[in-house]
């Protein structure tokens, strides 16, 4: 269902959910959790680096500038960042898709995609951008999925639990997305989401991280091959 422009998070928005993320306490598995994606963001990046520049060669080529999605989202404390990703939609796209959250969101992307956007989408390489974002301390390998504020404040209303999400950083990958794909119905992504959240112990980190990884491994070798 489409409604009005999408409105800047406010102070009061931040401060909300600073207030409440701020009581919850931090662990010292936290730590190494941290230091893991320091070292393997770096690690993705330089592994990436024969992928990203012919990437962004191909969108220069066929869509011209911004090479960039720069979105923003919601981190950890309700601290409000710059997500990136390379463009795989039209000009203007996220003007025109940010009234949509859900079903509706999903159809009209996949209308708004470039041919190129759809094989990076696909193969998930357009959000190799995103391990900058983990590397800046913006997010982590593993966590919630970020989500815009403004549907953050939505969720919050109608899942009370939904705070939670914001006492860790937000993920490249997620337990809820390994656990039930993206197109999971918020409530129960979030108690996925708050499994993750209670545990998040280096095990069941590096283990949804292999499992991300052979999918994406997966994904794009049928990319290479031309299947979707």
């Amino acid at each position: 269902m489409a409604a009005g422009p999408t409105p800047s998070p406010s102070d009061s928005f931040i401060r909300r959910f600073a207030v409440l993320t701020d009581a919850s306490p931090r662990r010292a598995r936290d730590i190494a959790l941290r230091t893991l994606d320091i070292t393997l963001s770096a690690v993705f990046l330089l592994v990436s680096l024969p992928l990203t520049l012919p990437i962004a060669l191909a969108l220069l080529g066929t869509g011209g500038m911004p090479l960039l999605y720069r979105g923003e989202r919601v981190g950890r404390g309700g601290r409000v960042f710059q997500m990136l990703k390379f463009r795989t939609l039209r000009r203007g796209a996220e003007a025109r898709l940010g009234p949509y959250l859900g079903p509706e969101l999903v159809l009209r992307t996949k209308e708004e995609t470039t041919p190129l956007g759809g094989w990076l989408r696909a193969t998930q390489l357009d959000e190799i951008p995103q391990l900058w974002n983990v590397l800046r301390g913006d997010m982590s390998l593993v966590g919630p999925r970020p989500i815009r504020p403004r549907f953050f404040e939505e969720l919050a209303d109608e899942l009370p639990a939904y705070w939670q999400r914001l006492v860790v950083r937000p993920g490249l990958t997620g337990f809820a997305q390994v656990r039930r794909g993206y197109e999971t119905s918020m409530a129960e992504k979030l108690a996925h989401d708050l499994e993750w959240i209670a545990d998040r112990s280096v095990r069941l980190y590096l283990r949804t991280l292999a499992t991300t990884s052979w999918r994406v491994l997966v994904q794009l070798i049928r990319g290479l091959g031309g299947r979707s």
